[in-house]
């Protein structure tokens, strides 16, 4: 297997596997992996890619959490810039032009799980962990965990999970919102490939905008969203995918969406 950090493999012309490629680190994050997964993000945006399965290599984890070997000795003022680092490509991740699913295999535990949270839709394996245990530690999550965790699960169990540490397993992380769904062990890429498929068969510009619409409204009042969300279904109508959906409705046949 190549020593690359981030693998990149070309699924179809639209979709993209990236792979966390530390094993024997657990895949644990680093400034160097952190950087390796942001210039693949790049990558992918000049490569025309619409679809991102984002995990980690091996089953053991998708990726362990941040590296404690490269954190341990920080001072406040490095450990803070390492958090708004980590933040500012989680972030690029989170916005990224597309949709991004998270094939969750092993553990996400710290910023693993915060990894998988900036993603749109996380599948998780049979044998998943998930967790923030950050307060082992003497720290809270770096990344984006207060944040995203409280969007996900809501603001008790959010506080629950990050005040002890708990790990949740697969099952447990359906039922409260942390994950999609659940499949078999080794079978998490290849699930998230079948949701990607399904995806791909609609307009990537009412795909994107959608993502637009519904990424903009927990961070505003319910009238900031209505108004988002009014704009961007008029500005659907200024493309060629409308035209064509509604021209391929009325006349009973398939859509050929180009994202246009």
């Amino acid at each position: 297997m190549s020593d690359a950090l981030v693998l990149f493999e070309q699924h179809d012309a639209t979709t993209a596997v990236l792979t966390i490629n530390r094993p024997k680190a657990l895949n644990a994050l680093n400034p160097a992996v952190l950087e390796a997964l942001d210039a693949e993000l790049t990558r992918c945006r000049e490569a025309g890619i619409r679809h991102i399965v984002l995990t980690g290599s091996g089953e053991k984890a998708f990726v362990a959490g941040a590296d404690i070997a490269a954190m341990a000795s920080l001072s406040a003022t490095e450990a803070e810039f390492f958090a708004r680092s980590g933040q500012a490509v989680l972030d690029r991740l989170a916005g990224y032009p597309g949709v991004v699913i998270a094939a969750v295999n092993g553990f996400a535990l710290g910023g693993g799980m915060e990894l998988a949270m900036a993603c749109d839709l996380i599948v998780a394996a049979a044998n998943a962990r998930f967790g923030q245990p950050e307060v082992n530690l003497g720290v809270i999550p770096g990344f984006g965990g207060t944040q995203r965790l409280v969007r996900l699960v809501g603001l008790q169990r959010a506080r629950e999970l990050v005040f002890t540490g708990r790990m949740v397993k697969a099952p447990e992380a359906a039922v409260i919102g942390i994950a999609l769904e659940v499949v078999d062990a080794g079978k998490a890429v290849e699930r998230a490939l079948e949701i990607v498929g399904t995806i791909s068969t609609k307009g990537p510009v009412a795909v994107r905008l959608a993502k637009d619409a519904l990424n903009a409204h927990p961070d505003g009042t319910l009238a900031e969203g209505l108004a988002n969300e009014a704009d961007l279904f008029g500005q659907c109508f200024a493309t060629a995918d409308q035209t064509e959906g509604m021209a391929a409705f009325l006349e009973k046949r398939a859509a050929a969406f180009t994202g246009a």
